[in-house]
């Protein structure tokens, strides 16, 4: 075994040395348990992926809030610029939309019929779950539609 440091005094009973020993054990205990913890990669690898997941957890959250922020300004500005189309719009060009628009109606509901007379089974399963799909994603179709509009707006005023 090595000797004691020279400036350190030695112990004078056999309590404080074995005091010392303890002390020197735990020390000794703490630093191996470092070691340890360094060396081990699979622990490491796992804390490094909770990380990452937690960071990736806490972006999605961030680009969902700033989504749907950009979705209600998008449908605000289509609000916005569908009133002012409508405003600009004669009275007679108005009524005759309205009129176009109820048979419209009629004629949508006449071709629901015959879709579902003539359409093969597994077409109209298929075309039902899209459907489905676009109404439980519809805030996210309408923004689309709005941004459309105001992008095809845009480049119409440009080009008059």
């Amino acid at each position: 075994m090595t000797q004691p440091p020279h400036d350190k005094p030695t112990a004078s009973s056999p309590e404080e040395l074995r005091e010392q020993v303890e002390q020197t054990r735990a020390a000794l205990g703490e630093t191996v348990g470092e070691l340890a913890a360094r060396t081990d990669l699979k622990a490491r690898a796992q804390e490094k992926a909770a990380e990452v997941r937690e960071q990736a957890t806490a972006k999605a959250s961030e680009l969902k809030e700033q989504t749907a922020s950009t979705a209600e300004e998008l449908r605000s500005k289509a609000a916005g610029v569908a009133q002012q189309v409508q405003e600009k719009l004669p009275d007679p060009l108005k009524d005759k939309a309205a009129q176009a628009a109820g048979q419209a109606r009629v004629r949508a509901a006449q071709a629901g019929r015959l879709w579902e007379d003539k359409a093969p089974e597994p077409v109209r399963n298929t075309t039902t779950q899209g459907a489905r799909l676009a109404k439980d994603h519809r805030p996210l179709l309408l923004a689309a539609a709005g941004a459309a509009t105001v992008v095809w707006l845009a480049c119409r005023r440009r080009k008059g």
